[in-house]
C-alpha cells in the first residue's frame, strides 16, 4: 500500500485546513486508518483514527471538537478536516494504515502544517 498526503500549508491561528491521504496498491486489505503528527523535538502523536468498514472514529483529547477524520472508500482516500487551528497544531502530519495479508502498518511521507499567530 502506498500513501500520499496533501493539503498542508501555512494558516493563521483560528483558520482551517483539510488534509487528504490517497492510498493505492492493495487497498482492499486496509482495515484501519489514522492521522499522526510530529512536531520538532516531540514524540509522534496519534491524532485520529477511523475504521475502513464501519467508519468508527477516535480522537486525541487535544483535537476533539476541532478536527474531523473521514474516509471515502470509493476513492481510497482519507481526510482530516482541521478547524480552529492553534499554534500547537503545528507539525508534520502523517497518514498511516493497517492492512492485512500479513498485518502491516504503512506510512505516508507527511505534509507540513504550520499555524501562525
Amino acid at each position: 500500500v502506498q500513501l500520499v498526503e496533501s493539503g498542508g500549508g501555512l494558516v493563521q491561528a483560528g483558520g482551517s485546513l483539510r488534509l487528504s491521504c490517497a492510498a493505492s496498491g492493495s487497498t482492499v486489505n486496509i482495515r484501519s486508518m489514522a492521522w499522526y503528527r510530529q512536531a520538532p523535538g516531540k514524540q509522534r502523536e496519534l491524532v485520529a483514527t477511523i475504521t475502513r468498514l464501519t467508519g468508527s472514529t477516535n480522537y486525541a483529547d487535544s483535537v476533539k471538537g476541532r478536527f474531523t477524520i473521514s474516509r471515502d472508500n470509493r476513492k481510497n482516500t482519507m481526510y482530516l478536516q482541521m478547524n480552529s487551528l492553534k499554534l500547537e497544531d503545528t507539525a508534520v502530519y502523517l497518514c498511516s494504515v493497517v492492512a492485512t495479508g500479513p498485518m502491516t502498518n504503512y506510512w505516508g511521507q507527511g505534509t507540513q502544517v504550520t499555524v501562525s499567530s
